[in-house]
């Protein structure tokens, strides 16, 4: 439930509602496209564990903003160039080097606080109204090339010619007078959500430090200008609250600790300095030092030296979802899978809300080949969960050792969906409708998912022409 509205909150009266070029509807399918078009083509990072907390976090802030229209999705692209943004429909990225970058989880909520105001404040359909004379379906394609050079500059920069340059510097140049707007509007959020205003002015100065003595400023200063009035604005507003000291969430430390131990770059390694320093902090750092060093211990292989760090924390803490999931790809690693299974069905993962959990317990099953366990967790899971690549992954491993061979055309159909392949998908489910037998539930199930498939295709037939 999100918060009831406050004048000071909804939007401005510049003109335009947005309206005139968008509805919320367009909005929300061209975000479902571009979400498709960003996991095709962007290096996702599709842990479990780190979107369930970049989730959890968005949705704590969601649920204190205004004239929210969408529903959130939050996702981490692996890219060790700090940046962050926002597209149609409430979809939300951030680059992995902002967990990094962030000394504090009120800082990274402000980065997140501050991309949700974009999008509760429609910057980019009041942009597309701004820039009406252009095709709207020429400013679509040069959009989806922007997003793509944000998440991933190898693949959205091909896409990029000289005049839709010309059309990006344009729309950057817009965006510089929506920042303070965000900033102003996103501390609010920040602020009612539980944490410290100070955080975002002191985020932004840390910026504007790295611009100021590096020779190349943060790519997130290309995509959010940060000129002098912006940074006094935000630190005037942040003055005038109530100053909140809030601690650092154990998952906040953590997720920071996964970052750079799974996904760091030789650059910015997970390193015995850091978590030195953890270790002469609280106890919720003290914890994210030890898990870090079993992190290290697990990416070297040294597996019993992992162990024995983890399993005394889980033995204090026994539902703890990171020490669960570290210590099942061990024993999943060491062919331990009965082992695994037996930890997570006793912490009652198949029932349990969580998806970390579901999804462990789901790839002990397919590594421990108990198969049929495997796909009636699955079948449930992506029921519940259809958007998450890691369930149909991990059922199409279930169903293809069992040797349903409709089953798995099945399956994979829906993973070139969700990036966007329409064709591949549509022909997989004509294969499996084939294979099934005539008249049976099951290729009725294929048929209409291929009627549907058809349909989406329709639908973004015009952003592909863009």
């Amino acid at each position: 439930m999100t918060a009831s509205a406050d004048p000071a909150d909804l939007l401005p009266d510049m003109g335009t509602t947005a309206g005139g070029t968008l509805t919320i509807d367009q909005e929300l399918q061209m975000g479902d496209f571009y979400v498709r078009q960003l996991r095709a083509s962007a290096p996702l990072i599709s842990d479990p564990l780190l979107n369930d907390y970049i989730n959890q976090l968005g949705q704590r802030l969601v649920a204190h903003a205004y004239s929210v229209r969408f529903p959130f999705h939050f996702f981490i692209v692996n890219n060790d160039q700090l940046n962050a943004f926002a597209f149609f429909g409430g979809n939300v990225v951030l680059h992995s080097a902002v967990f990094r970058f962030t000394d504090n989880e009120s800082q990274l909520a402000s980065v997140l606080a501050h991309e949700i105001s974009h999008v509760t404040q429609r910057h980019l359909a009041r942009a597309m109204e701004d820039q009406k004379r252009n095709s709207p379906l020429t400013w679509v394609g040069v959009l989806g090339s922007i997003l793509l050079a944000m998440a991933s500059p190898e693949a959205g920069m091909a896409g990029l010619t000289g005049t839709l340059a010309g059309t990006q510097q344009g729309m950057i140049t817009f965006t510089r007078g929506n920042e303070e707007e965000a900033d102003r509007i996103g501390l609010q959020v920040l602020q009612r959500a539980g944490f410290d205003p100070e955080a975002m002015p002191n985020f932004l100065q840390k910026l504007a430090d790295q611009s100021r003595y590096s020779s190349k400023p943060p790519e997130m200063l290309l995509t959010h200008p940060l000129p002098d009035s912006r940074l006094s604005d935000a630190r005037n507003r942040a003055n005038q609250m109530p100053r909140i000291v809030v601690q650092s969430s154990q998952d906040f430390l953590f997720a920071k600790v996964r970052i750079l131990g799974m996904y760091g770059t030789e650059d910015h390694p997970l390193t015995d300095d850091f978590l030195k320093q953890l270790s002469n902090g609280n106890i919720r750092e003290q914890n994210a030092a030890n898990y870090g060093r079993a992190i290290q211990f697990y990416k070297a292989n040294s597996y019993a030296q992992a162990r024995n760090i983890l399993e005394p924390m889980l033995n204090k803490d026994p539902g703890n979802v990171w020490y669960l999931d570290l210590l099942t790809d061990i024993d999943v690693d060491q062919k331990h899978a009965p082992q695994a299974i037996a930890r997570l069905e006793k912490a009652n993962a198949a029932t349990s809300k969580s998806a970390v959990l579901q999804l462990n317990l789901a790839n002990a099953y397919v590594q421990g080949n108990e198969l049929a366990k495997a796909s009636r967790l699955l079948y449930r899971y992506t029921y519940a969960h259809p958007d998450d690549p890691n369930g149909w992954d991990l059922l199409t491993q279930s169903v293809a050792q069992q040797g349903l061979r409709a089953q798995e055309l099945a399956t994979r159909a829906e993973s070139m969906a969700l990036v966007g392949r329409f064709d591949q998908a549509i022909s997989m489910l004509s294969d499996a409708s084939a294979q099934s037998k005539l008249g049976s539930l099951d290729q009725a199930r294929y048929d209409a998912r291929i009627d549907q498939l058809r349909q989406l295709q329709k639908r973004f037939a015009p952003y592909l022409k863009g």
